[in-house]
């Protein structure tokens, strides 16, 4: 008996999705289920860059900073709606790294990776504006360098939509609640909110992020899987915090860093922090002593301090880091390892440890390899997601295209569609004439035309996706509109 699917691939983080795009764009039949929303966990909670890794060079792993930096113009390339070029300024701080050691890691960082797009680091003196009303006056000079910002969750949501598109079959709100394995193919049991099912796979691929060890326990009883490091980074957004469209990096005296991040236009996003975590990663959240942690990290810089108190939204995810026995948290490897279990012939299951996602392309290609048996076909460094078919040095003359198309609508709407949907914002503004063809409004710039986008074409079915996943609208949009959005997802079922 043929099995029902190529692949069943457990996890809608940002490397199921990317495996699930890959494997349907080779002709697979593609199943990728996910217990809650697409990009519910980690994939969602992340600084939001595409990046090399700047401080990654300290511990030498310069495949990793190379294959990073590739990949970020890469991505930039297929996505530039949903990616787009940052500016981060590095001060120099007397008494932590010293200036030549900054230097000689800016310069491998502009050229291990073979740098096209982005512009190259220059000096920067911090006594002149606007750094000088940002920074503390014994900050004297600094680096600036370029990397990428990503809407992390929109990636996930993106490569699934694509992967559908090209025939992959994608199920959120659906749990695999367990995994028998045959001579030829794999039976798993599923639970979602349409009752239970089972479904055959010839392949396996967990990627369920902080669970894949209790998959791996599911799939092959009688062993006690530990291959992870579970590590929770915490993030503050704080009423904005500076002028200006740059992002700094601050280095701390325990050697890691923070980012301080122009967000949503009127906020500054800033984190991480490294504390290893033993909880349940449904059940994470920011906890007072990362607060103060971040807080106290960037009152070393900025002129005026501030305090958690201040802060008006937080977020925490849990990296599903392969144990590597180090140490210290901010030193355990960010690379992605992989775990095949095929012996004797028996159906695979592939295990995905790590991971980061600046790489998830190029670990999909990679995963896919692993297990052989599809096309040798590597097709996704090229080939646009929804709505990406945008030069990227021509963003702001699409934008003007489109506020001539749609002169009545706000222009801080029209460029949220883009930054969003690309274009693909035609699909929900279509053939409106003003703001009332586009349904009941939600508040900011959120219409029902928007809303029932995001249902039929991104998986949303909560005013959560839509709100804090799909966009960031829940900072912008007060209670009662929040309140109305819930109400109509409710007016759905």
């Amino acid at each position: 008996m043929s099995a029902d699917y190529d692949l069943l691939i457990i996890g809608g983080g940002i490397n199921g999705a990317g495996i699930a795009r890959d494997a349907a764009g080779r002709g697979a039949k593609v199943l990728l289920v996910e217990k809650d929303d697409l990009a519910s966990h980690t994939s969602s909670a992340s600084t939001k860059l595409v990046h090399g890794g700047l401080r990654y060079l300290e511990h030498f792993e310069f495949r990793l900073v190379r294959e990073s930096l590739i990949e970020r113009e890469r991505l930039l390339k297929i996505a530039p709606h949903i990616i787009w070029p940052l500016r981060f300024v590095l001060p120099h701080d007397k008494g932590l790294r010293p200036k030549w050691m900054l230097r000689l890691g800016l310069f491998l960082y502009d050229n291990l990776g073979g740098r096209k797009l982005l512009p190259p680091t220059r000096t920067v003196d911090l006594r002149q504006l606007p750094h000088a009303e940002i920074l503390e006056d014994r900050l004297i000079k600094g680096f600036e360098y370029s990397d990428c910002w990503v809407e992390d969750a929109r990636l996930v949501v993106l490569n699934a939509m694509d992967a559908r598109e090209r025939g992959a079959e994608i199920r959120t709100r659906t749990e695999c609640t367990g995994l028998l394995r045959g001579d030829t193919h794999w039976t798993a049991m599923l639970h979602g909110e349409q009752g239970d099912a089972r479904v055959t796979a010839r392949i396996v691929i967990n990627a369920a992020g902080p669970w894949v060890d209790g998959v791996l326990d599911n799939a092959i009883p009688g062993i006690k899987h530990q291959n992870l490091r579970l590590v929770k980074g915490s993030h503050l957004v704080f009423p904005k915090l500076y002028e200006g469209r740059h992002a700094y990096i601050f280095q701390n005296k325990d050697n890691r860093i923070v980012f301080a991040i122009p967000y949503e236009h009127d906020f500054t996003l800033v984190g991480t922090t490294d504390a290893l975590f033993t909880g349940d990663p449904d059940k994470v959240e920011i906890s007072s002593e990362e607060a103060r942690y971040i807080c106290d990290a960037i009152n070393e810089y900025l002129s005026v301090d501030v305090t958690p108190e201040q802060a008006i939204w937080s977020y925490s995810g849990v990296r599903p880091l392969y144990e590597d026995n180090s140490g210290n948290n901010s030193t355990v490897t960010r690379d992605y390892v992989f775990e095949l279990d095929d012996k004797d012939g028996a159906p695979p299951i592939l295990s995905i440890f790590g991971g980061k996602i600046t790489t998830y392309r190029k670990l999909a290609e990679h995963a896919l390899e692993k297990i052989g048996g599809f096309e040798d076909r590597s097709w996704t460094a090229d080939a646009c997601l929804p709505g990406g078919d945008i030069d990227p040095a021509r963003f702001d003359s699409f934008f003007a295209e489109k506020m001539a198309q749609y002169p009545w609508f706000d222009p801080e709407g029209v460029r949220r569609l883009l930054r969003a949907y690309g274009t693909r914002i035609d699909r929900i503004i279509g053939s409106a004439a003003d703001a009332g063809d586009l349904g009941q409004h939600f508040g900011a710039t959120l219409y029902e035309a928007e809303l029932q986008y995001l249902v039929e074409e991104e998986f949303a079915a909560s005013a959560e996706d839509v709100l804090w996943r799909r966009s960031k609208l829940g900072l912008h949009i007060d209670a009662e509109g929040q309140e109305r959005v819930a109400d109509w997802f409710s007016a759905r079922t």
